[in-house]
This record gives C-alpha cells, sequence and structure tokens, in this order.
C-alpha cells in the first residue's frame, strides 16, 4: 500500500546530490529506472493523483499535511488507515530541498542565476538550469497524473484559498472538492498568455500541467515559516476531498458552498518604500468597497507620510503585510473580487 524512494533531483557543483523522497499509496509502485525510481501503475490501477510541498522551502504547512496524511492512510496515527486507495496518490513533501533547508522562497543566485524561483521553470528541462532539472524530474510523476495538488502556503495574515485556472471546468471542481471557503480564479485564454508573460506566470506547475490536461488546484494554506494546526488541518481534509472526488478514497467530498472571485487583480500595491501600518481593525475576511482606506505606508526616519493605501474595488480582503517593512511594489493588501458564477 505503501512505497517510498529515494530521488536525485540534480547535482550541485561539488558533485553532491539533490535528494528527496517521493511517496505512492495504493496501486501504483516505484520501482527502479535507468534515472532513478519511476511509477509503475496497473492498467487496470484506477487513476492517479500526484501532490507536493515546499517547493518553496519556507512554506511548511504543506509538508506536514503530507505527514498527517501518510499517518492517516497507513493507520500510523493510532487509527485504522481509511479503505485501501482505489487508485495511486504520489506525494513529494518536500519538493525543492534547496530553499527548505534555507527556509527560503527562491535559491541563491550562484545556484541559478535564471530561475531562483523553481516555480517558473515547469515542466523543466532536464539539460537546463539546477532547478529546470529539478522540476524535470519531478515532472514525470506530475505528468502521469489525472489531477495535481500542488500545496503552498502564504503570509500569516492570509486568508486560506485554493487558486484554479477559470473556465477550465475540471479545474473548478477539484478546487471546490477541496473545500476552501474562497477559491481564487486565475485568468484563462488570450487573457491568460498576457497575464502569464507579464507575470512570469508561464512556468509554473499549475500553468504548465493544466495547460497540459491535468486538472490543477495550488491551495494557499496561509502561514509561512511555522506549522499552524488549523492550516494543517485545512490540507489534509482538501487532500482527502480530491482523493474522493477522483475516484481514490471512498466517498464524496463535502459539499461546497463558498465564494469565487477573481486572483491578483486586486492587489493593491506600496507607492514606495518604508513602513506600512494596516488600518486598525482590518482583517482577513473583511468586505470593503472601493475607496477604502486600507493603511499608511511611512518614512521610517522622517516620518512622513507616502502613501495612504485604499482600495480600488469591491471585494474580500485576503491577505494584509503584517511585516512592516515593505518595498515599492509589493503587496500591502491583497483584495478578492467576487465573480459572478
Amino acid at each position: 500500500m505503501h512505497d517510498a524512494r529515494d530521488l536525485v533531483l540534480a547535482r550541485l557543483p561539488s558533485g553532491v546530490p539533490v535528494r528527496t523522497t517521493v511517496h505512492a499509496y495504493g496501486e501504483g509502485r516505484l520501482v527502479d529506472g535507468p534515472d532513478g525510481p519511476e511509477l509503475d501503475v496497473p492498467a487496470d490501477g484506477g487513476p492517479v493523483v500526484y501532490a507536493q510541498a515546499a517547493q518553496h522551502g519556507r512554506e511548511v504547512n504543506g509538508t506536514a499535511v503530507l505527514r498527517r496524511l501518510h499517518e492517516r492512510l497507513t493507520g500510523r496515527d493510532g487509527d485504522a488507515p481509511d479503505a485501501a486507495p482505489a487508485g495511486t496518490l504520489v506525494a513529494v513533501p518536500v519538493a525543492d530541498p534547496l530553499t527548505f533547508d534555507r527556509v527560503s522562497y527562491t535559491t541563491p543566485e550562484p545556484l541559478d542565476a535564471v530561475h531562483s524561483n523553481m516555480n517558473r521553470c515547469w515542466p523543466g528541462d532536464a539539460d537546463g538550469t539546477l532547478h529546470e532539472r529539478m522540476a524535470a524530474r519531478l515532472w514525470r510523476f506530475a505528468s502521469a497524473a489525472d489531477a495535481i495538488v500542488d500545496l503552498h502556503t502564504g503570509s500569516p495574515a492570509m486568508l486560506t484559498h485554493a487558486v484554479y485556472m477559470r473556465d477550465d471546468a475540471a479545474c473548478r471542481e477539484l478546487a471546490e472538492a477541496f473545500g476552501t471557503d474562497i477559491l481564487l480564479a486565475e485568468a484563462a485564454g488570450d487573457e491568460a498568455d498576457a497575464e502569464w508573460s507579464e507575470r512570469g506566470f508561464a512556468g509554473k506547475l499549475r500553468v504548465a500541467a493544466t495547460r497540459e490536461g491535468i486538472p490543477t488546484v495550488t491551495p494557499e494554506l496561509a502561514h509561512s515559516r511555522e506549522i499552524v494546526p488549523e492550516a494543517v488541518d485545512a490540507g489534509v481534509e482538501g487532500v482527502i476531498g480530491v482523493l474522493r472526488h477522483e475516484g481514490i478514497l471512498p466517498g464524496d467530498p463535502a459539499p461546497w458552498d463558498g465564494t469565487v472571485a477573481r486572483n491578483h487583480l486586486g492587489r493593491v500595491e506600496a507607492a514606495d518604500s518604508g513602513l506600512f501600518t494596516p488600518e486598525r481593525g482590518l482583517s482577513v475576511g473583511d468586505e470593503i468597497e472601493a475607496g477604502d482606506r486600507l493603511g499608511v505606508v511611512h518614512d521610517p526616519a522622517t516620518f512622513e507620510p507616502l502613501q495612504t493605501a485604499a482600495a480600488d474595488r469591491d471585494g474580500i480582503v485576503y491577505s494584509i503585510a503584517r511585516e512592516a517593512t515593505v518595498t515599492a511594489g509589493a503587496t500591502l493588501v491583497g483584495v478578492a473580487e467576487r465573480l459572478a458564477e
């Protein structure tokens, strides 16, 4: 029911291998291939779900989710395990060991000056930069899946949500199965091409996989750098919901009755660098209107107010910069604009 193998993702200049562990639960098995472990699923082995965490090393709640899920599926939590999976879950709890060891979002420039952020170079390149090689190695597992869950976390002051491609029914169903109260829809079609190019999103795992016809959801569980039980609980139940939706575990995901909003459009950015003080009482989940005051950026040395941040649209506050030091262009407050769908 459970199999685990050591996986070499790439090699450092010294020749030291960058290693992680890949797990398989259910019908599939990990077998030795010419370049390391590969997934072998019987012809009648059912669907495959690929889940990974810690693509950004400071986002540790996803790793805790997969550990808890491992305990649940194998009975190591003290309870009887769930019914044997009628399919396969492939899990990679530490997708990027380089950033994980540094508790960082990106790798240092000397390791990969082109793609310091691993989530900008999917599906990777076996002959490319360090992160491209790592992504290409994991892509062998991800591309064999029927659905993908790419677990992330955001800032401490972020509303837990899941991101999916708008107008893709399979991705929407996957996001609903994961079950967060708010879903953020990514641009699609011609609009997506322009947005992804502008923001460098084309190399995200979610985008690369969806373009290959693999439904993908990116949950943002909130709280980086620390394991928060509530975030982990939401992640475990979310992945279980996906496994039920795909038919790997028995039962149906809980009915979803939440809010769908547009991703990225409502970000209120810092016009200048300084210290940001959010408006007193502003909280994630708040309903706000265009023109509402959100906080002030001050010059820390002269105390001069540099910017009074205000919402440019109606919506739901889903993130707030509580780390007071901000740089020009940084997101101060994220506002999710509701979609009528």
